[in-house]
């Protein structure tokens, strides 16, 4: 059965056939299948792709309950609300096909997303949620990231498995699978079987991208569990032993990609030096280059601020960016019940919340934050937000101990429901973006990429990304690093301090008494993020070093 989708005619440098498997796409506001980063970069690639006639199609997940919403409590604290989404605007493809999860046949339905809806290359989500499943494997595809040990290996065969087989079911050539981190990894084995058990075929065929230096978000299960769930689909647990891909009797998704990727790449220069270090001592992996994150302008990019910008009409270009801190302090209004003042030199925080990303650094010398966020002459307003897993309690309770720290302050707020609009709203009503991880466990942070195109600075530790980009004080402001054998909690009081350190004594008297040299950096950090940073070269690059690469052989 062949479902005839729309297609363009590629562009004669992108005709080779690639496929794009990812978790989670951050599209639009409307569909709600991302969480965080991971998919606001592969919505962006999307876009890129889309506007560059690129020969690709993404593979996703259609999330019955998106990742979830977030909202408050009475006392204001964090709450994640579940609700049903709907989506007009996918296409039934009529495609219901079986994969095998648990030695049971579960089956899948894929939806079409067109590429004039949101300006992407054609999409296809699945789904286990519909009524010719039983209650356990409709829920497979309820929840992105669920808690659920064996949900998340069922999720990931979804992905991998049932990707593969729409393909193989649409009758598309398929050159290049690209798995964007290793949660579809049992695409691999699909592959593996389909092709003859070679794992030369594999090769010739797969790339990887590893996104996270993060040991734990280098996902890996006990090899019982995942033979048991049909993570090797129709290959004996015996011939993947032979394979040597297992490890006292566990199975690392990232390493195993490697393994089978004839070429894999980390998402910016420090990463991908981070990941030859973390991966490189490993037999039979592939070679892993860097393709440094980036984001789509057209999505991203104010329109009337890019015009002034390029027209040099400074006056235009300060007051459009007036008038966005107003549509961004409505919404903290709306939220919150504080009022924010335009004029005033603005610091946002905002992004995934997770432990190592520090959100509360900047309250680690409370006194001296205090006096900051005080000082009635030269006022410094201050906004975070961003989503915790909803399962990690220490990042919850971090989120709320915010929220209860900053109440009294009236130039201070906590914002929920961090997706793609609000974060749109923060980066073009910010003056500064805080980026503040513990080095060097930030892949790429791309958030301040978006900020820079809309005349927000980033003040960030030189991690991921950063060091390609912020030149001191010229287009952007760098924190001073820690030694890296120093203790955690020593890092923390020294990188705080470095913090303040530079809001005190360089940013808030250039923002105050120095403003047309303020000007003079916010434009620097506008015209030098494009075209470095935006995803056109990205997906370019995608071509050229990794699709394209190695073809044929």
């Amino acid at each position: 059965m062949a479902f005839d989708f729309q297609m363009y005619t590629p562009a004669p440098e992108f005709t080779t056939s690639a496929a794009y498997f990812s978790m989670e796409f951050a599209l639009d506001q409307a569909l709600k299948t991302y969480s965080g980063g991971l998919g606001f970069l592969a919505g962006s690639h999307m876009r890129s792709a889309y506007e560059l006639r690129q020969n690709l199609v993404g593979i996703g997940i259609l999330w019955s309950f998106g990742y979830y919403d977030q909202g408050r409590n009475e006392d204001l604290s964090m709450r994640a609300d579940f609700r049903l989404k709907h989506y007009s605007f996918l296409q039934d493809t009529g495609l219901v096909f079986p994969i095998t999860i648990h030695n049971a046949q579960v089956l899948v339905k894929a939806l079409y997303l067109a590429p004039e809806i949101f300006g992407t290359v054609p999409m296809f989500f699945l789904t286990t949620d519909i009524p010719e499943n039983d209650y356990i494997s409709r829920t497979i595809s309820h929840h992105l990231y669920d808690a659920d040990t064996a949900a998340r290996v069922a999720q990931s065969i979804l992905l991998g498995v049932g990707g593969g087989k729409l393909l193989d079911l649409l009758g598309r050539q398929t050159d290049v699978y690209h798995l964007n981190e290793g949660h579809g990894l049992p695409l691999a084995f699909y592959l593996y079987d389909k092709h003859g058990r070679s794992q030369d075929e594999v090769r010739k065929r797969l790339v990887f991208t590893t996104h996270t230096p993060e040991l734990a978000g280098n996902e890996e299960h006990d090899i019982k569990l995942l033979h048991d769930m049909s993570f090797f689909g129709n290959v004996p647990l015996d011939e993947v032993r032979r394979l040597g891909l297992i490890e006292k009797e566990r199975l690392n998704y990232t390493l195993t990609a490697l393994r089978f990727a004839r070429i894999s790449n980390g998402v910016s220069k420090v990463h991908g030096k981070v990941a030859n270090d973390m991966w490189g001592q490993n037999a039979g992996i592939s070679p892993i280059i860097a393709i440094t994150n980036s984001q789509n302008g057209t999505y991203w990019r104010d329109k009337p601020l890019a015009a002034a910008l390029a027209a040099d009409d400074d006056e235009a270009l300060l007051a459009r960016k007036r008038e966005l801190k107003k549509q961004l302090f409505d919404i903290v209004a709306d939220q919150t019940g504080t009022l924010l003042d335009p004029d005033a030199l603005t610091v946002v925080w905002a992004r995934r919340f997770a432990g190592y990303k520090r959100a509360d650094l900047i309250l680690r010398h409370f006194e001296r934050f205090r006096a900051l966020v005080t000082n009635q002459d030269r006022p410094v307003q201050v906004i975070w937000a961003g989503k915790p897993y909803p399962k990690d309690y220490g990042a919850i309770g971090l989120f709320n101990d915010i929220i209860q720290k900053t109440s009294k302050f009236k130039t201070c707020a906590v914002l929920t429901g961090y997706e793609l609009a609000l974060s749109a709203a923060l980066k073009k009503g910010s003056d500064i973006w805080l980026n503040t991880p513990r080095f060097p466990r930030e892949a790429s942070g791309t958030s301040g990429m978006t900020a820079a195109m809309n005349g927000c600075v980033s003040l960030s530790i030189p991690d991921g990304w950063i060091p390609e980009f912020v030149r001191h004080g010229e287009n952007g402001f760098l924190l001073p690093l820690a030694n890296l054998h120093e203790p955690d909690h020593v890092k923390d009081d020294i990188e705080a301090k470095g913090v303040l350190d530079v809001l005190e004594n360089e940013i808030v008297p250039l923002y105050y008494g120095q403003p047309a040299d303020f000007l003079a950096i916010r434009k620097a950090a506008m015209r030098e993020v494009e075209p470095e940073f935006e995803s056109h070269r990205m997906a370019t690059e995608y071509y050229t070093q990794m699709y394209n690469r190695g073809l044929g052989s």
